[in-house]
């Protein structure tokens, strides 16, 4: 859980660009409310996975909600160097995330339907490196690929390659890596 949270750390760079944070800078980017958050998903998943400590986690989950907003279900499984600029209104209910995934405010990745019992096959699959833009929702058992964008209320129902950016009410794919800018 170390390396997870100090990826996570890193990718707030601070106190500049570049630089990361270290000493009391670190200790107070822990209070930093772009990673606070996130720490209580890591403390949250951490219990889950531990079944005598998974009343906790749900306690955590709560915490998120009451305190910034966020809902992350304790069953996602998310990879190192998670960002979450902005938390209110975000739910997390995918499967899996990948490494240096930013997610920002509004956002709702999961079931397309009611699914209650977590059902693998209806919840979204993110890539590494993907940037799901404010007010999007991902939705149902699609995979996005590693290096796209998701446009900022744009409405994802179905996967997209890697490399791509997709926009829109339904969402679709406006550019692919190898396109020409």
């Amino acid at each position: 859980m170390s390396q997870l949270l100090s990826a996570d750390l890193d990718r707030l760079r601070t106190p500049a660009p570049g630089q990361f944070a270290t000493g009391w800078r670190a200790r107070l980017a822990v209070l930093n409310p772009r990673f606070f958050p996130v720490l209580i998903i890591r403390l949250a998943r951490f219990c889950h996975l531990r079944p005598w400590l998974r009343p906790l986690g749900g306690l955590l989950t709560w915490m998120n909600v009451i305190l910034f907003g966020i809902e992350c279900t304790p069953k996602c499984s998310i990879g190192p160097g998670l960002f979450l600029p902005h938390t209110v209104g975000t739910v997390i209910g995918a499967m899996e995330i990948g490494a240096g995934v930013t997610i920002f405010q509004g956002v709702t990745l999961g079931a397309a339907a009611a699914d209650m019992g977590f059902n693998a096959d209806l919840r979204p699959r993110i890539g590494d490196r993907v940037c799901v833009g404010a007010g999007a929702k991902v939705l149902g058992g699609v995979v996005i690929g590693a290096d796209s964008n998701i446009g900022a209320n744009a409405v994802l129902l179905q996967s997209i390659d890697a490399g791509s950016t997709a926009v829109g009410i339904p969402a679709r794919v406006v550019r692919t890596i190898t396109d020409p800018l």
